[in-house]
């Protein structure tokens, strides 16, 4: 699992460790790490370090220092070294001397600077820490701009991304390696930030942290979470997933819904809905009742709204009527944001709500977007007035600001949020989150969601978490549209994302499947 950490939880384990060892040490570790990391790229770039061309970007404070004590080190390794100061009256004092003691050159001349920046064999980013708001400096923009020809490494995130949220409000400096220190930062698994940090890569130097807000779970995590019958097990005892999709104008969104229920981990599944002559024909295997899910007969959870249409108002008020995990989706979402969160008042089941942003917008919309879940919202003390009211959220707002989306829509309607996009994230009503690491762009294709709503679904009725449900689907489905699309990638359809899904499932569960090359995290289709 990779835990990701706040900035302030990092600066409060980094003084807690400082104050019990000698003035530098940690520093010290940092950049010895980060040296070791540059010099096996070089080696793989040239076959050595010595007579490499390395450019330093320093900033001021502790990251330059970093990078300025990395130089050093590489310096000492025979590499051609230059540091550019961006701050030059406020570089890091001990780290700058140390690259002039091992024959590192100096430069302030910007100019100059950029010429070696796009010759370099090697670039280290050290123009701004994990506590950097907002873009670039307009001294440092030329450098995300301007063309290179070498590896730019990170140091703990690319300068000009939000480590606390993957935000990037303005330029930011696209890394191909970014190695981060003592903990992973949550805006290096999320996107935007994730896209311009390239492989990720964590070098330990002793931080002692609490449990972490954003995790990502691996093959390991994944495994042991996964539904496996028993001796003993039947299909009931497996758990029956009721599936209420499809409509006449989309009756394919039910046999997608329940091929991803199939293929889920619960014992049967039940269908309800207009397309039941279709499903059948399909899928004989799925019990199939006439009605809504009130007159189904027991089952263990529902997936309510894939293509529902025009009857999604009715299924999603008889689901939320069970004392069962409800999943809505799609058209279930657009009648829940309607109703607003007053719907699921009073539930004591789960509820997993799983919308692409622009669904996000509507349900903020009918949250309120004003009451301190939605994007935009004024900055006035008082509220403002009612002819000032904040307008709704834009999908694209929230989809710069996937994880605060999340975890508004989650404390909003207490429920467990699985918002889909670039980067997929799961949020519970704690606010703890689970950023999924696998996927490919290739799943933004129709009918993908209603895949990943019927394998949530199933997994819920198979006896997972919300929480948990929602973060193995999406781990599910991403690996088995990798699997589909191939290396280096073609598109796919929905249907070979579902028939996919038992092969990645028995890689996850042997541990055959590869980590995602990237180390950044992937999206789950709307």
């Amino acid at each position: 699992m990779r835990s990701a950490h706040s900035v302030d939880q990092v600066r409060a384990a980094e003084a807690e460790l400082m104050a019990r060892l000698p003035e530098g040490t940690l520093m010290q570790r940092a950049a010895a790490g980060l040296a070791v990391t540059c010099a096996r790229l070089l080696t793989r770039r040239r076959g050595r370090v010595y007579g490499s061309r390395v450019v330093v970007l320093a900033g001021s404070g502790d990251n330059g220092g970093d990078a300025l004590y990395a130089g050093a080190e590489l310096a000492r390794r025979g590499a051609r070294v230059t540091a550019v100061l961006l701050a030059p009256g406020r570089a890091h004092g001990g780290g700058l001397a140390a690259l002039r003691a091992a024959r590192g050159r100096v430069v302030v001349e910007q100019e100059v600077g950029l010429a070696d920046f796009s010759r370099a064999d090697l670039v280290l980013d050290g123009i701004v820490g994990i506590g950097g708001r907002g873009g670039l400096r307009p001294e440092a923009e030329p450098y995300a701009r301007a063309a290179r020809t070498g590896t730019v490494v990170a140091v703990d995130v690319p300068s000009g991304v939000d480590a606390d949220t993957g935000e990037v409000a303005g330029t930011a400096l696209r890394a191909d390696v970014t190695v981060c220190f003592g903990t992973y930062k949550p805006g290096l698994l999320i996107d935007p930030g994730a896209s311009y940090a390239g492989a990720v890569q964590l070098v330990g130097i002793g931080l002692e942290l609490p449990p972490a807000g954003v995790v990502a779970l691996q093959h390991a995590d994944v495994a042991e979470l996964l539904p496996v019958p028993g001796g003993e097990s039947d299909k009931y005892r497996r758990g029956v997933v009721g599936v209420a999709a499809g409509s006449a104008r989309y009756p394919g969104a039910a046999l997608l819904a329940v091929a991803g229920a199939l293929r889920g981990g619960a014992g049967a599944v039940r269908y309800v809905g207009t397309a039941a002559e279709e499903v059948v024909r399909r899928f004989p295997e799925t019990l199939v009742t006439e009605g809504g899910p009130a007159g189904a007969g027991r089952v263990q959870a529902w997936v309510v709204g894939p293509g529902g249409g025009e009857g999604a108002g009715r299924a999603l008020a008889e689901a939320l009527a069970a004392d069962v995990p409800v999943l809505v989706d799609a058209d279930g979402l657009t009648e829940l944001a309607r109703l607003g969160p007053g719907a699921l008042a009073g539930r004591t089941a789960p509820t997993l709500l799983t919308p692409h942003t622009g669904e996000a917008a509507r349900l903020l919309a009918g949250a309120g977007a004003g009451a301190g879940v939605g994007v935009g919202a004024g900055a006035g003390g008082d509220g403002g007035t009612r002819s000032e009211q904040p307008r709704p959220p834009a999908a694209e707002e929230l989809a710069a600001a996937r994880l605060a989306t999340a975890r508004r829509l989650a404390a909003a309607y207490r429920a467990t949020v699985l918002l889909k996009g670039s980067t997929t994230v799961v949020a519970d009503p704690s606010g703890s989150v689970r950023v999924n690491p696998t996927g490919t762009a290739w799943l933004a294709t129709a009918g993908s969601g209603d895949v990943l709503a019927g394998l949530a679904g199933s997994l819920l009725a198979a006896g997972l978490s919300a929480p948990d449900a929602a973060a193995v689907a999406a781990y599910l489905h991403g690996l088995a549209a990798r699997h589909t699309a191939g290396v280096p990638g073609a598109p796919v359809t929905a249907s070979e994302v579902a028939a996919a899904l038992p092969a990645v499932w028995n890689d996850v569960r042997a541990g055959a499947a590869p980590e995602p090359r990237s180390g950044r995290p992937g999206g789950t289709g709307a």
